[in-house]
């Protein structure tokens, strides 16, 4: 999805230690500037031993900073004018020894004196460690984690996999794309801090043969913006999802499925540990009674298959009668009179919220247009009629369930 404007305003101190990892480093400043961020580099003495100050000044589009006696800055104070500029601070990379110089309070060299006199109510401080697998482990490394986290520091990763020494384990630094998605997630509103989410999404199959097999158009994609953005306010999301090729947001719990029953055994049965349930996923009404063990073929016979269906469970209806049930939101993806089917539907199973929406005009797409209907009144998503992209819709309905959980338990 692109993201074009997600950080438009914010002013990012990338800080670079050294580590071979710093070459994802310039594809994560491009992604930066792409998301409308303001990008100073900060480079130490080792970091330029792997990717050069040219490079990231001709991604930046700003003159690099490397030492505390830079003499472009009139008051010759360049660690307490980065600092005050900046929204944020991000180390990527982080070497072990950098992580160690942060908990001792080193300040010899401008990176760790920038990082050490920045203010730190209003500018955060983010991390994101790159180094072998056994740096990573080493006992001494993980006390000076966890002292960075208590002194208020935000740790990225590490991640795990190849490493450029041959082996393979954790400490890689994360992708470009992954501490993009993080930096977002970090500046969004945590209104659903503390909160557990329930979400399910795509369509689901309900198979005629080995091959063939009932489903829908639904993609996915409106699921896993509500995912991305629930855990985006602070949520613990849970997500179940059908069968889709989206990639899992970051910080999300993913269970896949294939048919309605897999998804009813995999949401009723926890369904009331979670605060919240939104039942996004199109789930297919009607379900062969039996299905084929072979493919059904055509050769040698001019009759057509006939099938008996039956009725799949009803996984809203079923979380919403529980004896405890978490708060329930529906959608409703319809073809024609929208606000009739969709209230008609929140009646029916007897939910406080229903979100609505023209599935033809939907499926498949990265924008929409929503409808959200309580017993009270209706109220469209954008607020005057239009389209927008299914991540910033997903946003402005984790804002309103927020308020709506606030009112209910005030």
């Amino acid at each position: 999805m692109s993201e074009p404007s997600e950080l438009q305003g914010k002013h990012v101190v990338l800080g670079l230690t050294g580590g071979i990892a710093c070459y994802k480093s310039a594809e994560f400043v491009r992604l930066l500037t792409k998301a409308g961020a303001t990008v100073q580099v900060v480079m130490t003495e080792a970091a330029a031993s792997f990717i050069t100050p040219v490079t990231m000044q001709a991604l930046s589009g700003r003159p690099v900073v490397t030492s505390q006696w830079d003499a472009r800055e009139p008051n010759n104070m360049a660690h307490i004018n980065l600092s005050r500029e900046a929204d944020a601070i991000v180390l990527a990379p982080a070497s072990a020894d950098f992580i160690a110089r942060l908990v001792q309070g080193r300040a010899d060299e401008l990176l760790s004196l920038t990082c050490l006199a920045r203010p730190r109510e209003r500018c955060p401080l983010l991390v994101a460690p790159a180094m072998n697998r056994e740096m990573w482990s080493h006992p001494a490394t993980q006390r000076n984690v966890a002292q960075l986290v208590a002194d208020g520091a935000l740790i990225l990763g590490p991640g795990s996999g190849d490493q450029a020494c041959g082996e393979v384990g954790d400490g890689r630094m994360l992708e470009p794309a992954e501490l993009l998605e993080d930096l977002i997630a970090f500046f969004q509103p945590k209104v659903l801090a503390g909160k557990r989410l329930l979400i399910t999404a795509g369509p689901t199959f309900e198979p005629i043969d080995p091959v063939r097999g009932i489903t829908n158009h639904s993609s996915g994609k409106m699921g896993f913006a509500i995912a991305r953005a629930a855990r985006e306010a602070g949520a613990e999301v849970t997500l179940v999802a059908g069968p889709v090729h989206l990639p899992t947001p970051r910080g999300v719990r993913r269970h896949n499925v294939m048919t309605a029953q897999q998804m009813f055994d995999a949401v009723v049965p926890q369904a009331s540990q979670h605060d919240v349930f939104i039942a996004t996923a199109a789930v297919a009404d009607w379900r062969p009674v039996n299905s084929a063990e072979h493919k059904i073929k055509k050769e040698g016979t001019k009759s057509v298959p006939s099938f008996e269906l039956t009725e799949n469970p009803d996984i809203l209806a079923a979380v919403a009668g529980l004896s405890a049930p978490p708060y329930c939101v529906g959608f409703a993806a319809e073809s024609e009179r929208l606000l009739e089917h969709a209230r008609a539907k929140m009646l029916r199973k007897r939910i406080p919220l229903i979100v609505g929406n023209l599935g033809p005009a939907t499926f498949g797409r990265d924008d929409n247009a929503l409808v959200l209907i309580d017993d009270q009144a209706d109220r469209a998503l954008p607020p005057d009629g239009s389209r927008a992209d299914k991540l910033t819709l997903a946003r402005a309905l984790m804002q309103d369930i927020a308020r709506r959980l606030q009112s209910v338990n005030p």
